[in-house]
């Protein structure tokens, strides 16, 4: 049996490796952590194209700035920061031309939705968030699932407190309309 300790012991190793510059070392850090930071990537980007270029992007800074970690803390945390980091420097660059105008939405009742989203899957959830306009989207994952402040999201994106928070509305009641819009569907098709 493979032990946690054993395995932190592992990445050490391979860690101080990589901060020697050992390719067989980064290559065992890259296969180890880029599925998982892929799947960070992908909730950033507006395509799998788009995300692969950010892990790859945020591997080469990985592996520039691996000297820097010190062992203290997560280390999967660290590395997500960076793809984090590195999705929001792509999107900035981009300076998406969506604006809050561009997109329709359909203002919702104030009815719950939650026995709607009960019949929906992750996956589907998953993809519902993915297909948000990118200012939506960014700010939707910087809030909750990064868990920063409008405040923060504010400084991050270059964009005031009150954008950010629109941008999170417009985005929720996207995603309500998405729900609604899939559990009628499949309740039509019963």
């Amino acid at each position: 049996m493979y032990h946690l300790s054993t395995f932190v012991d592992d990445l050490n190793e391979i860690i101080k490796g990589c901060q020697k510059g050992k390719p067989a070392s980064q290559k065992v850090l890259y296969d180890l952590f880029a599925p998982k930071m892929y799947g960070v990537c992908l909730q950033y980007c507006q395509d799998r194209t788009e995300a692969e270029d950010c892990l790859q992007e945020g591997f080469i800074k990985v592996f520039t700035n691996i000297k820097k970690y010190r062992f203290e803390g997560s280390f999967e945390g660290w590395v997500r920061r960076i793809m984090v980091n590195t999705t929001i420097e792509s999107f900035r660059k981009k300076k998406p031309e969506t604006s809050l105008e561009d997109v329709t939405l359909v203002k919702l009742e104030d009815e719950p939705v939650e026995e709607e989203a009960a019949s929906i899957s992750e996956d589907d959830i998953f993809e519902m968030i993915n297909e948000l306009p990118p200012k939506y989207k960014m700010v939707f994952n910087l809030y909750a699932i990064e868990g920063f402040s409008h405040k923060e999201i504010a400084k991050i994106l270059d964009i005031s407190e009150g954008t950010s928070k629109s941008n999170l509305s417009r985005a929720r009641n996207w995603i309500k309309n998405r729900i609604t819009e899939k559990s009628g569907k499949k309740q039509n098709v019963v």
